[in-house]
């Protein structure tokens, strides 16, 4: 064997007796921030969308069917007139819409939790809270689409908002940041149960009940007063209702500052527990 071969094995084996102290003098990767690691897991949203489109059905299908069949339904039946009932019925089927959506933000975690995909979480240099915040992130994009579908389909039924386009995005930013502070209650009921199936369940369960007993579909003041009481202090009525106001250029600051309080309420609220939950049960 010739002394060139010899030093060339030697060279090879070499790495596998470095001491330590050799490897850890190298400079370590920066840790990445919360908004760096959080903008990554919102990103990841969107890429499962990509491979998964199927999951765009909630925002683009559903929205559909909602603004065609309560307008056509109920608009004859209510107003006379399925354009009259649309200025009326598309602010409150964009609420709907974009808070049903919400519900898969729960989903989603506990998806992520009953796959181990969580535990590959845990081992990575992010923030504890990242994962939480940036799916949070992803789904704000999904309602955004969902209420910008709900709008372009009711402008096709005869809606016409008087403030225009700006009204139109103020009262679309509006709900979503709404649905944002929502969510953070469903992926909180996404970490306390089992299945995706039984968070989906609840979800709903929770959410009909506040959509459908509030100002989405009639006018309150033709309800009986103990639910026309209920639908005044239901924070989805004053939502819809800010909502309106905005697409006809009237809004209300007192109503915009309710929901943003109520929206500011449950993300201070459940997000802290979701957290807490991620860390300890999750």
């Amino acid at each position: 064997m010739s002394a060139t071969e010899t030093s060339a094995r030697d060279t090879d084996a070499a790495p596998a007796h470095v001491p330590a102290s050799v490897i850890a003098s190298g400079e370590r990767p920066t840790r990445p921030g919360l908004l760096s690691a959080t903008l990554t897991f919102g990103w990841r949203g969107m890429l499962k969308i990509k491979h998964v489109p199927e999951q765009l059905l909630d925002v683009t299908v559903t929205p559909v069917l909602f603004v065609l069949m309560f307008t056509y339904l109920f608009g004859g039946a209510i107003t006379g007139s399925t354009e009259e009932y649309a200025q009326f019925i598309v602010p409150g089927i964009l609420v709907m819409s974009v808070l049903f959506v919400s519900v898969y933000s729960g989903t989603t975690i506990n998806t992520d939790v009953t796959k181990g995909v969580v535990d590959r979480f845990r081992s990575l240099p992010t923030p504890r809270s990242a994962p939480l915040t940036g799916a949070i992130l992803g789904d704000s994009v999904r309602f955004t689409l969902a209420g910008i579908v709900v709008v372009l389909v009711g402008l096709a039924v005869g809606f016409r908002p008087d403030a225009g386009a700006l009204g139109v995005v103020a009262a679309i930013a509006l709900v979503v940041v709404f649905a944002s502070g929502l969510a953070w209650v469903f992926t909180t009921l996404g970490l306390l149960l089992r299945s995706p199936t039984a968070v989906t369940n609840a979800g709903f369960m929770a959410m009909f009940p506040l959509t459908f007993i509030s100002n989405v579909f009639v006018d309150p003041s033709t309800l009986p007063g103990w639910l026309e009481a209920f639908v005044d202090v239901n924070p989805v009525s004053h939502l819809t209702t800010a909502s309106r106001d905005l697409m006809a250029g009237s809004a209300d600051p007192a109503q915009i500052g309710i929901v943003l309080g109520v929206a500011a309420a449950f993300t201070a609220v459940f997000a802290p527990i979701t957290v807490h939950l991620y860390r300890t049960r999750a």
